[in-house]
């Protein structure tokens, strides 16, 4: 009868500039989705080239390996007998574009650009791209001759087209598109655009997935269709990790859906649906021929089917229910798969934290024992890429991981730095929790190596330092403590670089950092010191929800040693002991509750709040625990600690993004390193406020 196809999306592990290999798994997705009966195989967005290119968007060489690459797809025997799409930057009239590129046999059929770019958050699209500006419109695009020798073709549609076939139209958005309040599947459905296809490079965030889910459900709801959704998955270079999720909607349902974590490199998601159930659902539900007034689109027309003519026994796909993962969840799979490819990829053999027993640096050796255990499941389900990945680490050809213990102890090497203010409790507590994940485990004393630098201070300066405890002042406490912490950092990289060489064992280690996004808020860290580090995992996760991921590592990897690290309070422990106890708290040093940094942070960037927005909506959120005058003083205090510290940002560890309220210089927030700290207009408003709310209260008494 001619009326079910089977489509293809998919998510595959790209790598900006990996041209063989970005090849290899595109060919590999194609390959796949013959197998199952595909006759349209969608990939994601930039997938010849990955999308984290950046600046190399700019070079001619980046656009002439695209198309070699694509020359190689023309002329595969694998691409033969199916549409594909694929995804590359295209330069038109010198005018560089995000396109899409539609081919069947030999011959491109339509070359769509991005018409909605991404410019928020971490993306910068209108630095590299210009959007296609005419909607509804087609016009030619002059090929490079080494495609015209592969296709006969001179010129090919680029535009804002749909491709018909002979028995349906599919029309294309790219990724922001289906964000954007004007997605262009809104008017091609109403044009009779049955089939809808997304390529996108979604990025990971914390509570994120739901909304792009809700968002494919909602573009087939208002007026039917089947929509088909691809993504990167994978860390492609940098501080972002695409989750994958790949899923394919009929009428408002999900009826086929990818992992969202997962190592993987090329997966694969099909779906066998009925184009009469879209037909049905349009003719009950809208009338298309009544509402829709603009210019048709242009349909470049293919002598092909999707579907077959004896089809009546195929049986299509039923909606299935999506169970997205906990806050919790995410932290556990997404950091830890992040992880994994950046070791894979480069080049080294392991990681190398130093572990100091409290939360932070606990949560990132979690993390990769998270990343052991899938790793370890991985190569039990049968991933031969994993397996010949990790024997490249380890440098042994015959080795097959099982036990994620025994796994963590090849690759993980953790150390305990202590100094003589250093607690017997956060020593043990650290050797505990190395234990159970069975890292390679350290302890390391630095008292020498600070009494060596501050010998060498005394020798030039005539003076030695005191702790304030011992009589000293605010400056020589501070740089007493800011000593030990860079001592610790300097350490970390030697052992990093030679520890595995005093084995006599090849390669070196990553060094992994363990500032939370909270402290960066406040710059409560010492500018290089053990927090600088290689790579950061937890560096866009804040306190609060890395103390409920440790909850559910207790109870998920049966890790006890992480009680009593959730127990103690959080500490830095540079400052002398008062009877072998600790006497310094984070909170008490940065003045405000790790709970109230969330809040404030979430306000500064996401509610874009100065301190005058910021203190009139939290005189409302907290006045059941705070005045209007305390509420000032706390965003005062914190503006201030914010913009003495901002420097920091400018130097801090590239860092695993999870949350939109991060403070990431170099990226994601960018804003001045070096303020006028005293605010003097902002904090007046401030003043003036509380003034008169003390005045109100005067005169309702």
């Amino acid at each position: 009868m001619g009326r079910k196809v089977t489509l293809a999306t998919c998510s595959l592990n790209q790598w900006a500039l990996d041209f063989e290999g970005n090849l290899t798994r595109i060919l590999k997705s194609i390959e796949i989705a013959k197998q199952r009966g595909a006759k349209y195989r969608l990939g994601p967005e930039l997938e010849i080239c990955g999308y984290g290119c950046a600046d190399h968007f700019y070079e001619s060489d980046t656009l002439l390996h695209c198309f070699q690459v694509l020359k190689s797809l023309l002329e595969s025997p694998l691409t033969q007998d199916i549409i594909c799409d694929v995804g590359m930057p295209v330069m038109h009239h010198n005018v560089r574009y995000n396109c899409r590129v539609i081919f069947l046999n030999k011959k491109i059929l339509l070359i769509r650009p991005k018409m909605l770019l991404a410019n928020y958050g971490n993306n910068r699209e209108f630095r590299w791209f210009s959007p296609w500006s005419r909607p509804r419109h087609v016009e030619e695009y002059f090929l490079p001759r080494m495609i015209q020798d592969v296709t006969g073709q001179t010129t090919v549609a680029f535009g804002d087209g749909v491709l018909s076939t002979k028995d349906t139209c599919i029309g294309s958005e790219i990724c922001a598109e289906l964000w954007n309040p004007r997605s262009p599947h809104v008017d091609m459905g109403l044009d009779g655009i049955e089939i809808f296809t997304n390529s996108s490079a979604s990025y990971h965030e914390l509570r994120k997935a739901d909304h792009r889910v809700n968002l494919v459900k909602s573009a087939t709801t208002k007026s039917g269709g089947i929509y088909l959704f691809a993504n990167q998955k994978g860390c492609d270079g940098d501080r972002l990790y695409y989750d994958g999720c790949a899923m394919i909607a009929i009428n408002g349902d999900i009826v086929a859906r990818g992992a969202q974590f997962s190592l993987k490199d090329v997966e694969v998601v099909t779906a066998t649906l009925d184009l009469e159930d879209v037909r049905s659902y349009r003719g009950e539900r809208c009338h298309p021929h009544m509402e829709y007034e603009h210019k048709p689109y242009q349909r470049i027309k293919t002598d092909f089917s999707l579907s077959d003519c004896d089809d009546r026994y195929l049986p299509t796909h039923q909606p299935v229910e999506w169970i997205f993962h906990t806050p919790e969840e995410e932290i556990s799979l997404g950091p830890a798969c992040w992880l994994w490819d950046y070791l894979r990829r480069s080049g080294q053999a392991g990681f190398l934290l130093p572990l100091s027993g409290g939360v932070d640096s606990s949560s990132t050796a979690c993390i990769v024992y998270s990343m052991c255990v899938q790793i370890c499941r991985a190569v039990k389900d049968g991933n031969s890429q994993v397996l010949e990945d990790v024997q490249r680490v380890v440098s042994d050809s015959s080795y097959r991981p099982e036990d994620p213990r025994e796994l963590c102890g090849r690759l993980f090497t953790t150390c305990y730095m202590a100094s003589e203010n250093s607690s017997e409790d956060t020593r043990n507590r650290a050797k505990d929790l190395a234990a159970q994940i069975g890292s390679n485990h350290l302890n390391i004393n630095i008292d020498m190596a600070v009494k060596g630098m501050l010998g060498i201070f005394s020798m030039v300066t005539g003076k030695w330092p005191q702790f304030r405890a011992n009589g000293g002042s605010a400056r020589e406490n501070l740089a007493l403590q800011n000593v030990q912490a860079r001592i610790r950092m300097i350490l970390a990289y030697l052992f990093a670089q030679l520890y595995l060489w005093a084995q006599g064992k090849p390669g070196g280690l990553l060094v992994l950092g363990s500032a939370n996004v909270d402290e960066s808020l406040t710059g409560y860290f010492t500018k290089y010191d053990c927090s600088s580090a290689d790579i950061n995992p937890i560096g866009g996760v804040s306190k609060m929800d890395l103390k409920c991921f440790l909850q559910y590592c207790v109870k998920r990897f049966h890790l006890a040693a992480l009680i009593s690290i959730l127990d103690a309070p959080p500490t830095a422990e540079l400052e002398p002991l008062t009877d072998g106890k600790i006497v310094q708290t984070d909170e008490a040093d940065m003045g405000m509750t790790y709970s109230e940094l969330s809040v404030i942070g979430r306000l500064r960037k996401i509610s874009k709040c100065g301190p005058y927005s910021m203190f009139c909506k939290l005189i409302h959120s907290w006045k059941e625990t705070f005045s209007p005058s305390q509420v000032a003083t706390k965003v005062k205090h914190f503006f201030r600690m914010y913009s003495i510290n901002r420097h920091k940002m400018t130097t801090v560890t590239p860092s695993y993004h999870a949350e939109n309220y991060s403070p990431d210089d170099n990226r994601f927030d960018l804003r001045p390193f070096l303020y006028n700290t005293q605010w003097r207009w902002q904090f007046r408003l401030l003043t003036w406020e509380n003034r008169m709310e003390r005045f109100k209260v005067r005169q309702s008494n």
